[in-house]
């Protein structure tokens, strides 16, 4: 990974990140290794290392998705990051941003906010992909004497990613992508298994993604070397299709959906999932069977097989019910039941035959 660092301050080599070599140099380690479990998707990432980027020509070079150096730790942010991140956006491609963690410097939360208030928020525009919280070896050793895991125990590393996810998913709804390699990982949180809702940037310069760290069964990009033939940055791929990619910039549902049918009672519970509050959630159901709507509860309108609910306001956390009542048809149908729709879920509930 490119970081940008202060004028004063030194990077050994190119300034970029330390990829995880070890199964080259002949360093076994325990764990499955993963390999493409299908067709990649080529990406770039940049920093302000690269400059100004012909995106068009990196366009018409078969890229599909860019990420972008946004932020360091608490004070450094990248001085191109406007023109990389809306260049990119503007050649079509899909892209995101990128914060280069400092841990010995602030609370992992501390850092989350920088990042959001400096580019690294999510917008549901269906282009944008979810930030990325890039750890790896320390590459500042000899300037802040500290070894590759910024002087933090094991523990105090895993829960200091802990603190920079949870608060990016309280402030943007999604899970942060995570930027790492296999050793820096096992070295440094101890192999930590708790971070598998998170996607996985493994970084790996060679033919093969190799073995993954414990909290992923699969990788969801792969940077696999840290420049490319006319191409500008780290050359990486997307362990997916074009289509699956694109599902990760769409936005999700802020609410989840269930129901349960007991006699002629139907009962939706509603729950937002999200970090933030969510208003007017629309509810719409319809009867099959035979059916007519007979009651339903506050926030509904009905009328014959129809019913249409606003739950108004639902916090962080917060579940509702909805109660359906309905009448059944002097004859009764084969199978009767109720299709429900919130938001961009959707229910059938079926009732038991009779």
């Amino acid at each position: 990974m490119a970081v940008a660092v202060a004028a004063a301050a030194l990077l050994s080599g190119t300034g970029t990140a330390h990829a995880d070599t070890s199964a080259a140099a002949g360093h076994a380690v325990p764990g499955a290794v993963r390999t493409l479990s299908g067709p990649a998707v080529p990406g770039v990432d940049v920093s302000n290392w690269t400059g100004e980027i012909d995106w068009v020509g990196v366009a018409e070079g078969g890229v599909a998705f860019a990420f972008v150096y946004a932020s360091e730790g608490l004070d450094y942010t990248n001085e191109h990051f406007e023109a990389q991140y809306g260049g990119a956006a503007e050649a079509g491609l899909l892209r995101g941003a990128y914060h280069f963690a400092q841990p010995h410097e602030s609370g992992g939360a501390e850092q989350a906010d920088f990042f959001i208030d400096n580019g690294g928020g999510w917008t549901p525009d269906g282009r944008t992909l979810p930030g990325v919280l890039d750890v790896e070896d320390n590459p500042y050793n000899n300037r802040n004497g500290l070894n590759n895991c910024y002087g933090l125990s094991k523990q105090k590393m895993t829960a200091w990613i802990g603190d920079f996810t949870r608060r990016y998913r309280q402030r943007t709804g999604r899970d942060a992508i995570i930027y790492t390699t296999t050793s820096w990982w096992r070295t440094c949180t101890g192999d930590s298994p708790g971070f598998g809702r998170n996607p996985l940037w493994l970084a790996r310069w060679g033919a093969e993604p190799g073995e993954l760290p414990a909290s992923w069964t699969r990788h969801t990009f792969w940077q696999s070397a840290d420049k490319g033939r006319g191409l500008p940055g780290g050359q990486n791929s997307f362990n997916g299709t074009l289509s699956q990619l694109k599902l990760l910039a769409k936005p999700r549902s802020a609410v989840k959906a269930a129901g349960r049918v007991s006699g002629n009672t139907y009962t939706v519970t509603v729950a937002n999932t999200t970090g933030t509050t969510v208003t007017a959630v629309k509810v719409s159901g319809r009867t099959f069977g035979g059916q007519n709507i007979a009651r339903a509860g506050k926030g509904c309108t009905f009328s014959g097989t129809a019913v249409r609910c606003t739950i108004a306001r639902l916090a962080p956390g917060a579940k509702t019910k909805l109660t359906i009542v309905t009448r059944p048809a002097r004859t009764a149908a084969k199978t009767r039941g109720l299709k429900v729709t919130v938001g961009t879920v959707n229910l059938t509930l079926t009732a038991k035959a009779r």
